[in-house]
């Protein structure tokens, strides 16, 4: 089959290489531009150009993509289908016209839940227990398209934005050779768009804690905004991340949210809302390595009393 595959994360590569593994034939990969990036500034590839030239793929990287050249570029490969998993942009209608058997999008969620560009880290946010990966033929509006192929699996409790998407990268390759493979025989089904639920763009103010809230929301947040913006915080006027932690439900000692009711050892234990509390297990001062809560007691002297958030 003659696919055009539009990606530009990790996520997308290994979507890449099984549509290579089966034998189809990639025209064309399309990615985002080159960004630059790290103290340096210095240009990097995406993930998906550095594989795609790696094995000797033709790459195209419009700066913009809703232009007369572009669209013309795009029909040129004469494309029997696209395949997009996280390209970053929406596609103009011309686009998802000029596959003969359409555009299909590997989404990283069970939609009709969590549409949107951020299904992962929501979906750890929000405290579900299940999400998965969807194939779907693409309409103009967001993630509205008909349903093709869906794999459900479990969040573990543990595990963090970038371990799930890693898994959901793989079941999502294994997804889109499925669907390619029985494209003939199945029938799109179309979405509920009363069960729709959104995930969108995360902002650095997501990532703020508020220690009003409840400890196990707080705990998601540590696990689902990483590995941006992460869940933040400040101690004695300086930025903190919370990386690991474990929320304590039935704990209402007579504190204020973001006081430290417990410092001694390893036991690091930060007051939330709704009578819980947040046992920090690794944590990262501003400017400072990640550290255990035992070494972040020793080290900024943490007692009982002291505040997080408060400037």
């Amino acid at each position: 089959m003659r696919i055009v595959f539009m990606g530009t994360p990790q996520a997308a590569v290994p979507t890449l290489r099984r549509i290579l593994a089966d034998g189809h034939e990639v025209v064309a990969v399309w990615t985002q531009p080159d960004r630059p990036s790290g103290r340096g500034n210095k240009i990097t590839f995406s993930p998906v150009k550095e594989f795609a030239v790696a094995h000797g793929l033709r790459v195209h990287q419009p700066q913009r993509i809703k232009t007369e050249e572009a669209k013309q570029l795009f029909a040129s490969h004469d494309a029997e289908v696209a395949v997009v998993v996280a390209y970053g942009r929406i596609l103009p209608e011309a686009f998802l016209r000029s596959p003969t058997r359409g555009c299909i999008n590997v989404h990283f969620s069970l939609l009709p839940k969590y549409r949107g560009a951020a299904p992962t880290n929501w979906a750890i946010v929000k405290g579900e227990k299940e999400t998965g990966v969807t194939t779907m033929f693409m309409e103009p509006a967001l993630d509205t398209g008909p349903l093709l192929l869906q794999h459900a699996t479990p969040i573990g409790a543990k595990e963090t934005a970038p371990a799930l998407m890693q898994r959901l990268s793989e079941i999502g390759a294994e997804l889109l050779s499925e669907t390619l493979g029985r494209l003939d025989e199945l029938t799109p089904q179309p979405q509920d768009d009363t069960q729709a639920t959104f995930a969108p763009i995360i902002k650095k103010e997501d990532g703020l804690i508020d220690w009003s809230q409840a400890a196990p929301l707080i705990e998601r947040a540590s696990r689902g905004f990483q590995p941006w913006p992460t869940a933040y915080t400040t101690f004695n006027s300086r930025g903190l991340t919370v990386w690991e932690a474990e929320p304590l439900i039935h704990y209402a000692p007579e504190a204020e949210p973001g006081e430290v009711t417990a410092a001694h050892g390893g036991e690091l234990v930060v007051q939330c809302g709704d009578g819980t509390a947040l046992r920090l297990l690794e944590v990262q001062p501003e400017a400072r390595k990640r550290l255990t809560a035992r070494d972040f007691i020793n080290g900024m002297h943490v007692k009982v009393g002291d505040r997080f958030g408060k400037e």
